[in-house]
């Protein structure tokens, strides 16, 4: 599939690990000023028919609040389309600003790729 995008300082690739899900890997800053670039691949990404899109934040040293406003944006646009969304994410760069902003109980969150591959569709409010 390759990259949709490389602009500095976030670099999001979209991948196809299983058929009908897409992944898109983000790394680096997500701020002000790259945060476009993540709402814009989301939506990308969302723009084909899947049951599922993956958004790996494991690469992401730096998670700002207009950055939260683009996953935010891609929850709503995923829900509007039927498409399961699905974060990874165990770094804290990533996990606290999602915690602080109370964010956390909106998303799909798992540890692993492996995880968010095997994981079905629940209920976010039954941890």
């Amino acid at each position: 599939m390759g990259y949709l995008s490389t602009d500095e300082p976030v670099t999001v690739r979209l991948e196809e690990p299983l058929p009908g899900t897409a992944l898109l890997r983000v790394a680096g800053e997500v701020d002000m000023l790259s945060s476009p670039t993540l709402r814009d691949n989301i939506a990308a990404a969302l723009g084909e028919a899947r049951q599922r899109l993956i958004i790996d934040l494991d690469g992401v040293e730096f998670l700002g609040t207009s950055g939260l406003a683009a996953l935010v944006e891609g929850r709503t646009l995923a829900a509007e389309r039927n498409t399961e969304l699905w974060l990874v994410c165990s770094r804290r760069q990533v996990l606290r600003p999602l915690r602080i902003a109370g964010l956390i109980d909106l998303f799909q969150v798992a540890d692993t790729l492996p995880d968010a591959l095997t994981s079905t569709n629940r209920d976010s409010t039954t941890d």
